[in-house]
């Protein structure tokens, strides 16, 4: 008996709808991505000539506005919540009285060990200031801080 072979049979996918749902895919990441998240302080920064890295988790960060007010906020949203309360969890700072500081900054040591310290100080902030919420650090026994500035090129 002979075997009939039978003819192959192209089959023809149509792309179109492929290619329709890749767009669909890539228009709605780039309407609903936020690139960079808004900033709750605003501070220029003096310029410096460090290079050094700061680390990326576990971050307190204090900053000092010109108009010499503290804003003290964390990169963990359950360290807002902890210290500030449920409005404040999707928040980057509060606003804090520098009465209040070394209370919250036992509060946060207290919850999370682990904390690192940043300072973030306008250009235009009087050196007082910097200098008392210096010695409120050293209070709490936080002896290591970083102060934050712009590379100077």
């Amino acid at each position: 008996m002979a075997r009939i072979k039978k003819k192959r049979v192209n089959v023809a996918i149509d792309m179109t709808p492929l290619v329709d749902v890749a767009f669909l895919l890539l228009t709605f990441f780039m309407m609903t991505t936020q690139f960079k998240p808004p900033e709750e302080v605003e501070v220029s920064l003096p310029s410096s000539h460090s290079e050094i890295k700061l680390p990326e988790t576990n971050l307190m960060s204090l900053w000092i506005t010109k108009e010499s007010k503290i804003f003290l906020g964390f990169d963990a949203p359950y360290m807002m919540e902890a210290l500030f309360g449920k409005d404040f969890r999707l928040k980057a700072a509060a606003e804090i009285k520098k009465d209040d500081l070394a209370n919250l900054l036992m509060k946060a040591r207290i919850t999370n060990p682990k904390l690192r310290t940043i300072i973030r100080g306008d250009v235009d902030v009087d050196y007082g200031l910097v200098a008392d919420i210096i010695d409120i650090l050293q209070k709490t026994q936080i002896t290591r801080f970083a102060m934050v500035t712009n590379l100077k090129k």
